[in-house]
């Protein structure tokens, strides 16, 4: 279950705490209405919001992310390295938006026990090279639950894969609406499922099922 931080569908939760592995993003916003299980919290490790997390207390002592196993590290600080230079120009607002934090959550993962997986700088480049084709809007990165998605869908080609909590809106650096239509692409080839109520069980068709 990949869960995100927007509204979740009712019934959802059972399903959620019932998975093999749950990955939260963030502030782990869905953790409660979107069931309690968190093993793997997916971080947004350059800006503004990866200053704010792992400078934050608060932050470390949620109870999704004490319960987690793993730190995922979205964004390779070899892409947002090279991003630096392009977005000055592009985008001279976002004058902190490279600023790499991997290290702050590499050294709180290893303090408090848990795995840090910084996701590689080819997933997100697939992911712009999926995208093209649903005509994104001009953007600066993917969000980080597509960047997300397309890791698990590459490391677990035999799973059941399910989303929650995926409004596909927010910040308008992302490319929602084509992110919308590329997850709607592989929910038709059936390589992943989007939650329903009262959809509880993996009984239906998938890729390597």
């Amino acid at each position: 279950m990949i869960v995100g931080n927007g509204e979740i569908a009712a019934g959802a939760s059972d399903m959620i705490d019932a998975a093999d592995l749950v990955v939260r993003f963030n502030e782990c916003g869905s953790f409660g209405s979107g069931g309690r299980r968190t093993d793997v919290v997916a971080v947004c490790n350059t800006g503004r919001p990866a200053k704010s997390m792992i400078t934050s207390l608060e932050w470390r002592n949620k109870e999704a992310v004490r319960a987690a196993t793993e730190i995922w590290s979205v964004r390779d600080p070899r892409k947002f390295a090279a991003l630096r230079a392009p977005l000055a120009l592009s985008h001279p607002e976002l004058d902190d938006f490279c600023d790499d934090y991997t290290d702050g959550f590499s050294a709180f993962a290893m303090e408090t026990g848990k795995r840090h997986v910084v996701i590689d700088a080819a997933v997100h480049k697939s992911v712009d090279e999926a995208l093209k084709i649903h005509d994104p809007e001009p953007y600066v990165v993917p969000s980080s639950g597509m960047i997300v998605i397309a890791e698990i869908l590459a490391s677990h080609p035999d799973d059941h894969i399910v989303i929650a909590g995926f409004g596909h809106v927010g910040w308008d650096g992302h490319p929602f609406a084509a992110e919308r239509r590329l997850v709607e692409s592989y929910i038709s080839a059936g390589r992943l499922r989007r939650f329903s109520p009262g959809d509880f069980s993996f009984s239906s068709s998938s890729q390597g099922a």
